[in-house]
């Protein structure tokens, strides 16, 4: 195969619906939530595909480092929540199966062998907030709306909150989780969840690049180690991963959980609001 014919095959991008998946000629990878209509929000057949690109690249040789972006106006609204509410009909096993795949996107994502790279723009809630915080660099543009939203629907910031916790510590955590409050870019930069901010989406792919090129600029096997051995410095407790999925199964079939879904969804109040 000729240099240029491998170049056009190593950049030629693959598109499933939901996910677009790049990879080019220098080993970095990109994977692109590709739902703008739905504000990029995840479901079961997302998440599934993120995975398998995910264990896929794993076991490639020659990568070098691995984007996360979104197509549209959004990076992300979290969990599908139209998903989420027809999982009440499933049994809890059914259920925590289901949520054990979001809980394993997001380990597959914080284990990944190799540099990872978030790019955000508009907004990023729930569930979104997770996959950013298992990224080792984000880079958001100002303007950016960031939300832990899961209490104002009756659910909770289960599977998300290890890496949140760990990336933002446990008192802002507290905070932000409890109240539901939206905050900026500013503030996630002084939060940690962000930790490069552009002016526009110009300044965004700039820095993009510019971090790419400090990845390729460091020794592939060096870099890998130095990741591994930081998360070794903080490791995470194999019980959460269960634990969370089995939370967020269970509050999601809750009546308070289900009553939540539906009054967004219906784009109605919940009780627990005070209607006076």
């Amino acid at each position: 195969m000729t240099e240029k014919a491998q170049q056009n095959t190593s950049q030629k991008a693959q598109h499933n619906d939901d996910v677009v998946f790049e990879l080019d000629k220098r080993g970095i990878a990109t994977l692109t939530l590709n739902r703008p209509q739905k504000r990029n929000a995840f479901n079961a057949e997302c998440i599934s595909l993120l995975r398998e690109h995910l264990a896929q690249l794993t076991n490639t040789p020659g990568i070098r480092g691995l984007v996360l972006k979104a197509n549209g106006e959004f990076f992300s609204a979290g969990a599908d929540l139209a998903w989420m509410q027809a999982m009440v009909n499933k049994s809890m096993d059914e259920n925590i199966a289901d949520a054990e795949q979001l809980a394993g996107l997001l380990r597959d994502l914080d284990t990944f062998p190799h540099p990872t790279i978030a790019i955000v723009q508009g907004s990023a809630f729930g569930g979104a907030l997770g996959l950013i915080c298992c990224c080792d660099i984000v880079i958001a543009q100002k303007g950016c709306e960031f939300s832990f939203s899961e209490v104002k629907l009756g659910l909770v910031p289960a599977t998300i909150a290890p890496y949140a916790v760990r990336a933002i510590g446990q008192r802002q955590a507290r905070r932000f989780m409890l109240t539901a409050e939206k905050f900026d870019s500013a503030t996630a930069q002084q939060l940690g969840m962000v930790h490069v901010l552009t002016q526009d989406s110009v300044g965004l792919h700039e820095q993009h690049q510019r971090y790419i090129g400090l990845l390729l600029s460091n020794a592939p096997t060096a870099t890998a180690i130095t990741k591994q051995l930081c998360k070794d410095c903080d490791p995470l407790p194999e019980r959460l991963y269960r634990y969370t999925s089995e939370l967020i199964a269970r509050v999601r079939t809750s009546p308070e959980g289900q009553e939540g879904l539906k009054a967004f969804l219906n784009k109605q109040k919940p009780s627990w609001i005070d209607h006076g």
